[in-house]
């Protein structure tokens, strides 16, 4: 799967994730060929874009790179049985694309990678366009071939200043880290910590990250988001 070179990440106590993705699709391979298929076919079938969004993790492991590429196949299903004519011939015959008929609105697409994205994660003033907005804005020229449209945009507003004119990146701004800090019992520290030491051989101290880890060097902000019914 993985392009140039295959590597092995092993977690260690589980205190991390594996790093399989993001790998390169083979369509003559069979397994690819069905993970491709499935992705698809999830998104197409869901009846609700608010309740699924575009990642690195779905469909299957595809890069950011590949993002125009799989909104041109949600939108064009022309585009998507050209390409499913050129996979593995036995996962064409598993896979139930070429049946369905739906293509992708403009705004269901923004559900998909903006809007919904934000709602579900709880990110006030992201994925809209209202007043008192951050002003996260993608300005795009009409192209039929939405792969080309979506690759290279006119415009990149990021918090309201220019990123990217042209296609090309013209100025790098730092995000924000997102976080919450809910009430809990800090009693329950003392319990966690016994277990780590008898138990592991990392600290429990090793998992705590200040702010000033967080953005030291410059790099981005904090943003602290209320918890549900905690009053703002």
């Amino acid at each position: 799967y993985f392009n140039p070179n295959k590597w092995v990440c092993m977690e260690i106590e589980c205190v991390a994730v594996c790093g399989m993705v993001p790998f390169k699709y083979r369509g003559q391979n069979f397994f690819n060929a069905l993970q491709w298929a499935i992705g698809l076919e999830i998104f197409l079938l869901v009846k609700d874009p608010w309740r699924i969004f575009l990642t690195t993790d779905h469909p299957n492991g595809a890069p950011f790179s590949s993002y125009p590429h799989l909104i041109r196949l949600l939108m064009d299903k022309s585009f998507r049985n050209d390409m499913l004519s050129t996979i593995h011939p036995e996962a064409q015959k598993m896979s139930t694309l070429g049946s369905i008929d739906r293509e992708y609105s403009m705004q269901e697409i923004a559900i998909l990678t903006r809007a919904g994205a934000a709602k579900i994660t709880g990110l006030v003033g992201r994925g809209a366009l209202g007043k008192g907005d951050w002003a996260d804005i993608t300005v795009y020229t009409e192209n039929e071939n939405r792969e080309k449209m979506f690759e290279k945009p006119d415009y990149v507003f990021k918090d309201g200043e220019m990123v990217v004119k042209d296609g090309e990146v013209v100025k790098t701004v730092w995000g924000t880290t997102h976080v919450v800090r809910p009430e809990y019992d800090k009693s329950v520290e003392k319990d966690l910590k016994k277990y780590f030491d008898k138990y592991m051989t990392m600290k429990m101290g090793n998992f705590a990250i200040s702010d000033d880890e967080i953005t030291e060097d410059g790099r981005g902000s904090l943003t602290v988001h209320p918890t549900v019914g905690e009053k703002v």
